[in-house]
């Protein structure tokens, strides 16, 4: 639903674009925060065996996706993005906030502590990289604006305060380097840790 309907339909952010988000920035020690159904991993060439950390608040997640990727060599952590994770700082070479940000309660200026308790485990030249669906400073279709009053009002998405120009501060803060892309209402990110 999400990556087939959802996005491509609502966001304007067709599923290939998340796929080579994933492809470009992937590392061979990934941390993927926010794991959903572990949809893009799966679908990312990877070599059998990849080590991969998953961070989620959810179990029910956490033991799906580390089901799904079986193949590789997968660990779990759960916690809050909004708190330090209960892992070691710079054991990570790539980190992903995929289509979860949106998902936090608060404006960037409160949530955008999630990209330091995400970079601080990755390692100087990594990579934090994801997306996120906003609600001002993109162009929201009338679809997506009818959804993103459902998804908020139901407190399934926090994010009518979300803005591209406050997304670009809150990276400016944290990175010297750093690209943002915008496909319809959805923001991709891709950072490096310094």
């Amino acid at each position: 639903m999400v990556y087939g309907l959802t996005c491509p339909v609502f966001w304007k952010v067709p599923r290939r674009e998340l796929l080579r988000l994933y492809r470009r920035n992937v590392s061979t020690e990934h941390l993927d925060i926010g794991v959903g159904s572990g949809y893009l991993l799966h679908h990312t060439p990877l070599p059998v065996g990849q080590r991969i950390t998953l961070f989620d608040m959810n179990p029910h997640c956490l033991e799906y996706v580390s089901r799904r990727l079986g193949r590789h060599d997968v660990a779990t952590c759960r916690g809050n993005v909004l708190e330090p994770f209960p892992l070691p700082q710079r054991s990570h070479d790539s980190a992903a906030l995929n289509l979860m940000l949106h998902c936090v309660p608060g404006d960037f200026g409160y949530k955008g502590v999630a990209f330091d308790n995400a970079a601080a485990c990755v390692r100087p030249g990594g990579t934090l990289f994801g997306s996120t669906v906003l609600s001002r400073g993109v162009p929201v279709t009338r679809r997506a604006r009818l959804a993103l009053n459902r998804l908020n009002a139901v407190k399934g998405f926090n994010n009518t305060e979300d803005s591209l120009a406050d997304l670009d501060r809150e990276l400016g803060k944290r990175f010297s380097e750093y690209k943002l892309t915008v496909h319809g209402c959805t923001a991709l990110f891709e950072a490096t840790v310094e």
